[in-house]
């Protein structure tokens, strides 16, 4: 049974590699990607009291709105630009 589990742990590890190595680490001077205005900008949220990862997008507007600066978050908390 501890073989089996090995094999599988083995396994994940060997997949789960290559997909680790095509993120490079990101430039934290470089800002968010530049998009279209319409564009909405992923980031990542902590919820306080929670352990559940969460992902808001808006577009550059909204997050000034809520007063957050997405260049300078996006290095740290990032996860995608749609549109």
């Amino acid at each position: 049974m501890a073989n089996k589990a090995l094999i599988a742990a083995a396994g994940m590890i060997v997949f789960t590699a290559p997909a680790l190595a095509n993120h490079p680490e990101r430039d934290p001077s470089a800002g968010a990607p530049q998009a279209s205005e319409n564009a909405q900008y992923c980031l990542n949220i902590e919820i306080t009291g929670s352990r559940v990862e969460r992902v808001l997008c808006l577009t550059r507007a909204e997050w000034v709105d809520q007063e957050v600066d997405v260049d300078r978050e996006w290095a740290e908390n990032g996860v995608r630009v749609i549109g």
